[in-house]
């Protein structure tokens, strides 16, 4: 189940379409005549054309071709600044936990920001946190952080029991055992979630009640993860630019599809499939119109 299998295997069926894939090429914008300009090994090229599908990607992973800055090569045309998606967030861990347990896994877990909870799991890095239920809250999360230089995120560290459940679980059981094992034993924490909670108790919260804490302990989020090792970006070419077909109004026979036109989806699937969907819109409009050239 690796990515080269697949992508030998769409090369060769896109080579026996007809398709013919030009390595080494760099677009460098169009051509006052609207042909398309390219740096190659044999310097600029121009390739004149009936009509263009622009499939440039967004902002993230940049090492890997992508690098966001094609907006600069389409002067007039309205994009929205792109910025991360579906990535991790900056948390200040004390020196101990860092030390410790960077790279531990948080599972079977919730995570609740503005009104939003989202089951899944999630993961602790040496600078903060990420993982599936993070990413499902990335947006609102970024979107916050453009207002406050930080923002508050509640874990649930047993979200298959009620605050009920848990409280009495924890009521009066705890007898000569130490913090660690009282969370161990009676409210079932692994050694990452009673660090946790320890450290949220150091940090002024209230020690009487466990169970709320176990329940909705704050985390505070001091900013985004770069738009560098984000999965996706939001931003990008904006829809008051394109038409019904995703042609670019100002640009007929051009049509753009994929992560750079100005959408944001969650991980898991979704971004393909609209980049795929994207993409089969603006080919047959492209072929289309070609066919009217």
């Amino acid at each position: 189940m690796k990515a080269s299998p697949l992508l030998r295997a769409w090369m060769a069926r896109l080579g026996a379409l007809g398709v013919r894939l030009l390595a080494r090429h760099r677009w460098l914008g169009f051509s006052p005549d609207g042909a398309a300009r390219f740096a190659t090994p044999d310097g600029e090229q121009q390739i004149k054309k009936s009509a263009t599908i622009l499939a440039l990607g967004g902002a993230s992973w940049p090492r890997l071709g992508s690098d966001g800055t094609w907006p600069a090569l389409l002067p007039g045309i309205a994009t929205r600044p792109f910025s991360p998606s579906n990535m991790g967030f900056a948390i200040p861990w004390s020196d101990h936990l860092r030390t410790r347990f960077a790279g531990t896994p948080l599972k079977r877990i919730a995570l609740s920001f503005g009104g939003i909870m989202q089951r899944g799991e999630a993961v602790i890095t040496e600078a903060g946190i990420e993982g599936g239920a993070v990413y499902a809250l990335s947006a609102a999360i970024r979107d916050a952080l453009e207002h406050q230089s930080n923002v508050t995120l509640h874990l649930d560290l047993r979200p298959d029991l009620s605050l009920a459940d848990l409280t009495a679980r924890l009521a009066g059981r705890r007898g000569s055992l130490s913090l660690t094992n009282h969370l161990r034993r009676n409210a079932g924490l692994a050694p990452i979630g009673i660090s946790l909670v320890q450290e949220a108790l150091k940090a002024g919260a209230e020690q009487g009640d466990l169970a709320g804490l176990i329940k909705a302990l704050p985390l505070r989020v001091t900013g985004c993860f770069p738009i560098a090792r984000a999965i996706s970006s939001a931003g990008g070419l904006a829809w008051t630019e394109l038409d019904e077909n995703l042609m670019l109004s100002r640009l007929p026979g051009v049509f753009a599809c994929g992560e750079m036109l100005d959408w944001e989806a969650p991980t898991g699937g979704y971004l393909l499939q609209a980049c795929f969907s994207t993409g089969r819109a603006a080919g047959l409009a492209a072929a289309r119109h070609a066919a009217k050239a």
